[in-house]
């Protein structure tokens, strides 16, 4: 069945984010603050690839989910991205580079499309194997920010360098605790219909 942005709420919201995220006005704004350029930029580049998704063929769905088994090859694919943009030299040339930018970009919103079609196929385990991976690399390098006595990117100051680190750390330690509460209320969920089942059955 073929689908398109017009014919998807979602999508079409998806695809007026991109349009705004890419103006060189929105661009800018988001850029010139370290902090917004990896807490703000990122995520909206992420979320409007994953907005995306519903515009996509089903055919084309249905071949990612052949190579994407329980969403691992999706999930390491947005793992590699991730760590590759939080290197501060990559920061850097985006700022300065145009190809590099287009590319940086590109690399968030397909990782935005990837995180979405591999999410509930991965189930809980991979999901806890990803997280367990990606959240740490970013308390870290949030650690790192904020231990770092030189300017790690020449584009931004050090203070705030220092603020991006120690939003990074926060984020790495509500996510954890978001997923955490939410594996426990389907566990305490799935615990109750068993109960509830057994007890219709005796």
């Amino acid at each position: 069945m073929r689908r398109s942005v017009a014919h998807c709420p979602i999508a079409v919201a998806a695809a007026l984010l991109l349009a705004l995220l890419l103006l060189p006005a929105s661009r800018h704004a988001l850029e010139s603050s370290m902090w917004r350029h990896m807490l703000v930029q990122f995520p909206l580049l992420l979320l409007a690839g994953a907005g995306l998704v519903g515009a996509l063929p089903a055919r084309v769905c249905a071949g990612v989910s052949r190579w994407n088994a329980h969403g691992i090859s999706g999930l390491v694919a947005v793992a590699l991205v991730l760590a590759l943009l939080m290197v501060p030299r990559v920061l850097d040339l985006a700022l300065v580079s145009l190809p590099i930018e287009a590319v940086k970009c590109s690399a968030l919103v397909l990782a935005g499309t990837a995180l979405r079609l591999s999410w509930q196929p991965a189930g809980w385990l991979v999901q806890g194997f990803f997280l367990g991976n990606v959240l740490p690399m970013t308390a870290v390098v949030g650690q790192l920010y904020i231990d770092s006595p030189v300017r790690v990117c020449n584009a931004y100051l050090l203070d705030d360098q220092t603020r991006l680190g120690q939003w990074l750390v926060g984020v790495a330690i509500a996510v954890a605790l978001g997923w955490l509460a939410l594996v426990a209320a389907a566990l305490v969920r799935k615990e109750r219909i068993t109960e509830s089942s057994a007890s219709r059955s005796d």
